[in-house]
């Protein structure tokens, strides 16, 4: 097979969400079958790091696509210009786009259905952008993937496509998580939490996270325990922050919360596994890797009782009403107190990661794009 594949998200020390799914699909793919030509398309100048075998075959396709107009020029008239004198057998596209002009077939995933159920929270023209488009990429695409069976359902109930249609295949997680050993957990303390246990989020911080509320109900941890554990908080500052910061700037343990912004691949593994808990309450999520990754450091899960997050944490985590802060308090008082809990959370997190495995994704995923070119 010819396979194009939009790796618009395979960014040098930027990999995050999506593009870190679209980075552990695709390595896999390529490394797995070298009989077939993989058709790369980015949309700025690339790292030879993401270039997996030399079935490969990059494109630099412009204008960088990170705008709802750049979005149209890219997907709608760039991509099919660049592509026709390849002639791809299928186009794979794991961020959610596709190219309604694009004449091969497509296979696409979607992640989530975010813009449908939290509108306000988008910016209006990416919000208008994903309101016409969206509906027209899934009935476009020969083949729908969802990252989970929530939001396979999201998208028949939403957008009435058929479920024969529509795929499931979960994410997994990446290398270097592990348990970590007592000397590193102690020296990630000493240098991000002055030594003290700390709980830790992982993720963008925007409205949908939930961050307010995550540092409301820490403030409220504190006032109960009168413990010295700390949050950290990691993850780049996305869009309409202000009531994060303004929540952080009001905050009675101000001094005991930290923004870490982008973490680096070297200090992720050593921050997660050195938590207390990972605490980790989106309103809404189309799977959520960070519980995942989580399990694999072996630390308790503190998560949200709502869309897909039950699926991924299954029993190996405390689930809890998102917009409750009471509740949130009360379960990290239940992490904070009771050691035998965090052990078994522990325990049943190691059997339900095995539910989620990168390699089995891949396979999936090989077989959904040679299905669709059979039927070509």
């Amino acid at each position: 097979m010819k396979i194009a594949v939009n790796t618009r998200l395979l960014l040098k020390n930027r990999l995050e969400g999506i593009g870190r799914v679209t980075y552990e699909i695709i390595r896999r793919l390529v490394e797995q079958h070298p009989e077939d030509e993989f058709i790369f398309c980015f949309d700025r100048p690339y790292d030879e790091e993401f270039i997996f075998g030399k079935n490969v075959t990059p494109l630099v396709i412009s204008p960088p696509s990170r705008h709802p107009f750049l979005w149209y020029l890219w997907f709608e008239q760039s991509l099919p210009r660049a592509l026709k004198k390849h002639q791809p057998d299928v186009f794979y596209s794991p961020d959610g786009y596709a190219s309604l002009n694009l004449k091969c077939p497509t296979v696409m995933v979607t992640h989530d259905l975010a813009h449908v159920h939290y509108p306000n929270e988008i910016p209006f023209l990416v919000r208008k952008y994903y309101d016409y488009y969206v509906p027209k990429y899934l009935k476009k695409s020969d083949q729908v993937i969802s990252v989970s069976h929530a939001t396979k359902e999201d998208i028949l109930t939403q957008y009435h496509l058929s479920s024969e249609k529509t795929s499931v295949v979960h994410n997994g997680n990446r290398d270097g998580f592990s348990k970590i050993k007592k000397e590193q957990r102690k020296a990630t303390q000493a240098k991000y939490s002055q030594g003290c246990q700390y709980f830790f989020y992982l993720g963008a911080v925007h409205p949908r996270k939930n961050l307010e509320r995550l540092i409301t109900g820490f403030n409220l941890f504190k006032k109960t325990s009168g413990s010295d554990i700390k949050l950290l908080i990691g993850g780049r500052l996305a869009w309409q922050t202000d009531t994060v910061k303004k929540t952080f700037e009001q905050s009675v343990h101000k001094s005991d919360i930290k923004f870490l912004g982008f973490i680096p691949e070297e200090d992720l593994s050593f921050l997660m596994g050195s938590a207390l808990a990972m605490v980790y309450v989106s309103l809404f999520e189309g799977f959520g890797l960070p519980i995942l990754e989580a399990m694999y450091a072996e630390v308790p899960v503190i998560t949200s009782n709502v869309s897909a997050m039950p699926e991924v944490a299954g029993e190996a985590a405390l689930l809890v009403d998102p917009v409750s802060v009471d509740e949130l308090a009360l379960a990290m008082q239940k992490i904070y107190e009771d050691k035998s809990l965090r052990i078994d959370l522990i325990e049943k997190g190691k059997i339900q990661r095995e539910k989620f495995n990168w390699d089995q994704s891949a396979e999936k995923t090989y077989a959904i794009l040679k299905k669709v070119v059979s039927k070509k």
